[in-house]
This record gives structure tokens, sequence and C-alpha cells, in this order.
């Protein structure tokens, strides 16, 4: 197939590029040609909450990528749907996880929808956001309508989309895992490198800070008495997006300034595997979730999880097998860290996740993406 993946790619940064990239090499591995339209423009600078969105790491290798669409153009919308019908790709795939992006990436695939040809198929990190903005249902069900079928990574997103349409074929398929950060250090050399204790005890939290993502409930978590008494500490790996101040605060007034260890810059892919290597447990807090790449970051490296009953996190993270799901409550968190630790549960959790990660292969990915093209899309003129 002439395969061509519309969205986030070098040199941006972050998960969403990560993802989009993976997935055309497993294209690629299987024969097809592949490109990928990205942006031009993806987020006006002053509506970027990070420091900037550039990523410092070279361009991957063997990957074709087109840096063509302007998200705030919508005369670059029409010329970018053109070119790509143009090229009449059998198969586009939209990677959709935000409503801003609705107008842009739903014109771009009306426009090559119209040759009659492509399937248009999106694959769903959100269809309502985390964040929700006046327009964000409007906007989405703009995009719902331009494409031929979805599918979702996780089984709420799965329900909030047939609040927008509940006729076109759709998959569900767990997010697949990030194989691509880098070998498994040692733990003693992971910590080395971050300059931690070698014999310390680590909690680990991953990725851009945002009020949804419950670092609050961690930090009151770990001021838990019996957490202070274990001598746990956390590491806070990754970028602001918002104001740091109230986290600052919260740290200084908790009296958590010796068992803080902040990272808060963006972690570059090349250094993303001496933190989960470092770790002893990965925590997700999130007050509210659909899916994580984190989760599937701890997977690669077989890393044992905390996460809250949100969203999707619970669907692939097993209650007492590769770590623990627990309320989004700073005792709960609390009590199941203090319990993994007196247990001694990261040896069994470890051996349980690599058994667990193989289920989230990037072929059951292109694998659902093929049933949704085989499940009656119809090609429209």
């Amino acid at each position: 197939m002439n395969v061509i993946i519309l969205g986030t790619a070098h040199p941006y940064r972050g998960g969403l590029s990560a993802f989009n990239e993976r997935i055309a090499y497993e294209y690629q591995q299987a024969g097809h040609e592949v490109e990928i339209y990205t942006f031009s423009l993806q987020y006006p600078s002053l509506l970027f909450p990070g420091k900037t969105q550039y990523s410092t790491e070279p361009a991957p290798d063997e990957l074709r990528i087109v840096r063509r669409v302007n998200s705030c153009n919508p005369l670059n919308w029409l010329s970018v749907g053109r070119e790509i019908r143009s090229k009449s790709p059998d198969l586009l795939i939209v990677k959709y996880w935000l409503p801003f992006m609705a107008p842009c990436l739903g014109t771009i695939a009306r426009m090559v929808r119209k040759g009659g040809h492509t399937r248009v198929v999106a694959i769903l990190d959100n269809i309502i956001p985390h964040e929700k903005r006046i327009g964000d249902r409007m906007f989405s069900r703009y995009f719902v309508g331009s494409v031929d079928g979805f599918v979702a990574m996780s089984k709420s997103v799965m329900s909030d989309l047939s609040l927008f349409d509940t006729a076109k074929p759709r998959q569900l398929c767990p997010h697949p895992l990030y194989d691509h950060y880098g070998a498994t250090l040692d733990k003693g050399e992971a910590r080395r490198i971050l300059g931690l204790d070698s014999d310390g005890r680590y909690i680990l939290f991953f990725g851009f800070i945002r009020g949804y993502k419950g670092l609050d409930l961690l930090l009151d978590a770990l001021a838990d008495k019996r957490m202070a008494g274990g001598g746990i500490k956390l590491v806070v790996a990754g970028e602001f997006y918002g104001d740091p101040a109230p986290y600052m605060e919260q740290i200084e007034r908790l009296g958590l300034g010796d068992r803080v260890v902040l990272h808060t810059d963006f972690i570059a892919d090349s250094e993303v595997n001496r933190y989960f290597c470092a770790c002893d447990l990965v925590a997700q807090p999130y007050k509210t979730a659909t899916q994580s790449g984190v989760t599937q970051i701890a997977y690669h490296f077989a890393r044992p999880m905390l996460v809250t009953n949100v969203g999707g996190l619970a669907e692939i993270v097993p209650d007492g097998k590769v770590g623990y799901v627990v309320e989004p409550d700073a005792k709960a968190i609390a009590d199941a860290i203090v319990r993994y630790y007196s247990e001694n549960k990261e040896e069994a959790f470890v051996a349980a996740a690599k058994e667990e990660r193989s289920k989230y292969s990037w072929s059951k990915m292109t694998a659902a993406i093929e049933g949704v093209t085989a499940e009656g899309c119809e090609l429209r003129s």
C-alpha cells in the first residue's frame, strides 16, 4: 500500500511524534510505502504551554517526513489536502488528540476523501479532551465527520466516540509498546548517571506536568509519615505545562525538599531509559485519563506501576500483577506504595510486566487499522 500519516513528527518532540514515527516504521517493515505529513506550524507560540515544541534529537533514519501543514491557515489545509489527494494514497492515518486540530486535520481529510480512492482512519487519543474548552464538541464533531473509521486506544474513548457517531466502523486497540527508547540499563548504573543514591527507594513521575496528571496527589501521598519513615523519594522527570509555583509551594509546605528530585526540563528520547531503569515504581496518579504512553514506556522497561482508576489506565495495568490500581486519592496512593515496599513486590511485578507487555505490539495496531478498513469503510466522492 501507499500509506500517508498525517500528524506530529520530527522536528517536533514528544509522544505524538514518537507514535507516528513508530507506526510509520511498522508499515515500512511490512513492505509498504510510507510518508508522514507533519506541521510547518503546529501550535502558535502563544498557545504552547512548554518551553519549546522542537526536538534536539536527530531526525529518524529512513523516514520520509514532509513539513507542510500549518494548523492555523485554512488556505494551507486546502492546498495540503489537494497535494495528498494527488498522490492517491490507499490509506491516510490521522492521529487525533485535541479539538484545536480538528478544523485543520478534518479539512485535509475531507479533501483527500474527495478523490474517491483513499480510506481515512483516525487513531483517537482523545475525543473529549482532559482540559475542556468552549467549542470542543463542535470541533470534534467536525473531525469525526471527515474520516471513514476509527481506532480507539481505550474503552473510555470508544464510549466517548459514540456521542458523535455510532455508525462508522471502529476497533479498540490499546496503545502499543514504546520500544524505541534504548536499552534497559542496570538500576545501579542508571542511578549513577542521574546522581541518585544507589540504595535509595525511588518512585518516578514522568512526562509533561499538567493539572489532570495529579502530581499534587502524589506529593500529598509522599508526605504520609509511613513514606517518610521508609526513606521513599520521588523523581519528577518532565516539563511543567503550567505554573510550577503551586507545586513548589506544596513541596515546601509539606517539608519534602530533600525527598523530591526535580528534573523539570523536557526529557530527550536518548535519556528516557535512565529514568525508568533507575526507579522502583512508576506512578501515574492521574485525575482523568484515557490512555497513557508512559504506561507503555514502563512496560518496555518492565517497571512496576501504580495507576489510578480513571479512563483506560486500569485496562492495561492488572491490579496486583504488574502494579496497583487505586482511586485518585492521596491516602490510597500512599497505601499502595507502602504495601509495594513492605511486601517486596518488585521482582514479581517485573516478571509479570515482561509477560504482559507482549500484548501491546505495533502489529496489533496495524491489524486494527486494517480491520477498520475491511469493516465496510465506504469510499466517497
